[in-house]
């Protein structure tokens, strides 16, 4: 399925995505809880914005709507995002290309019960060096988070995915939201206005429009990478809804997610107030804000095919 936008009397028709709520389907019904209490614990402010736990939220969500009782995860890290999972009752496996990251995450899949070996070394652009997880497969659910901002071969790596999911399986793969540059004010507003947007215009105007973003927004945020770090890309919703359509998934939909409620560099001035009101945002429901409000977007997606008979897995309220 891809995007359409095909014209109608009076108006431009949205997609189909946009016509429908992002908020997870079954939000009043389920919330997962950080360690040591409700959402509640995660309202202060010095601890790092729990954006992937509402990432989660809404995979736990899809997966109770669709039966996927097996998942694989790529870039399990230190394997906290399979916790949620196995405590859903989710059968997981998870590869990452980090040996120490590997090593990490065994010692917490040790102390969930499960058997360590289910994590391993593998590199999502190498089906080789993931054999041992591919004999376990192909699974009802893929999740990888992080994943594509960094990868060298994109289509070969969403192909590779694709591959690791049973016929009517399903991805949830993270993007870095490159929209949500038209909010920041600083230098990746400049840079999208006049590198993406105004892209076929003739480079006088483009050099006027520069010129006065440059004196509007702030040049000097966010700090440039250190030399030698790789710089994360990021990705229009649109494009990459119309490339996964083009590799053959369907019921292509976005879901955003780690909202801000005013431009990031106003959270050091008002942290409680920004927290509060970012964990408030996350389940709106108005289908577009998000596209503007978040830095992350999430890509939901099906394998063509008849999804796994196997039983849905049980997912507890509080998980």
């Amino acid at each position: 399925m891809g995007v359409s936008l095909g014209l109608i009397p009076g108006f431009l028709q949205r997609p189909a995505w946009m016509r429908r709520r992002h908020g997870c389907p079954m939000m009043d019904g389920m919330t997962l809880s950080p360690a040591g209490g409700g959402l509640d614990a995660f309202l202060d402010p010095e601890t790092d914005y729990p954006a992937n736990h509402f990432a989660l939220q809404y995979v736990l969500n899809a997966l109770a709507a669709r039966p996927a009782p097996t998942l694989v995860e790529v870039g399990t890290g230190h394997a906290t995002a399979l916790a949620p999972l196995i405590r859903a009752g989710v059968d997981v496996r998870g590869f990452d290309i980090d040996p120490d990251l590997v090593a990490r995450g065994r010692e917490q899949m040790g102390a969930l019960g499960q058997d360590p070996e289910s994590v391993t070394v593998g590199d999502i652009e190498d089906p080789v060096s993931y054999a041992t997880v591919l004999r376990d497969g192909p699974f009802d659910a893929l999740l990888a988070l992080g994943i594509l901002p960094n990868v060298a071969n994109e289509i070969g790596t969403l192909r590779n995915m694709q591959a690791l999911v049973r016929p009517g399986g399903e991805v949830f793969v993270e993007f870095r939201n490159v929209l949500f540059s038209l909010f920041t004010s600083n230098r990746h507003t400049r840079n999208f206005i006049v590198d993406e947007l105004l892209a076929d215009v003739s480079d006088d105007l483009r050099s006027s429009v520069s010129d006065v973003l440059e004196s509007r927004v702030d040049m000097d945020r966010p700090p440039l990478p250190r030399a030698g770090a790789s710089a994360w890309r990021f990705h229009n919703p649109f494009e990459v809804a119309e490339r996964f359509a083009s590799l053959g998934f369907v019921d292509v939909r976005p879901h955003f997610f780690h909202y801000h409620p005013a431009m990031p560099f106003l959270a050091s001035e008002h942290p409680a107030s920004f927290r509060r009101e970012s964990m408030r945002l996350e389940n709106e429901a108005s289908g577009w804000r998000g596209m503007f409000l978040c830095s992350a977007f999430l890509i939901h997606a099906r394998r063509p095919g008849v999804a796994s008979a196997a039983a849905s897995p049980s997912i507890p309220h509080g998980v």
